[in-house]
């Protein structure tokens, strides 16, 4: 029989976060645009903002996070730089997380609904 915390502990462990961090240019028009449209696509694809340039999105596996990944990586705009960065769900709930001085707490991830 398999022990419910067992299993817990390893689906923190695969399970993941993917976190897109970029610096992108705006200072021409088209430049904005394709800033915008590299936003809009992380948000249509799940992703929620983190901080200002740095969203993130939970992946139930392994296999899921590298399918939202190659769906970026598709995405990128032409100038500036996004990276791609994945880790568990049990190393994102060590983070330490400060608004000011005050420590909060990170909010948890809402339910998805996945159609595979």
């Amino acid at each position: 029989m398999i022990n419910q915390d067992h299993f817990s502990r390893l689906n923190q462990y695969r399970s993941m976060w993917v976190l897109v961090f970029f610096d992108l240019p705006t200072e021409t028009r088209k430049d904005r645009k394709a800033a915008i449209l590299f936003r809009k696509n992380l948000l249509d694809d799940g992703f929620s903002m983190f901080q200002f340039s740095i969203y993130l999105r939970f992946c139930a596996s392994r296999e899921n996070a590298a399918v939202h990944i190659k769906r970026t990586k598709s995405r990128l705009p032409k100038q500036g730089k996004v990276c791609i960065m994945q880790i568990t769900d049990k190393q994102f709930g060590m983070i330490e997380l400060f608004h000011g001085q005050k420590e909060t707490v990170p909010e948890t991830p809402s339910q998805q609904l996945e159609l595979f």
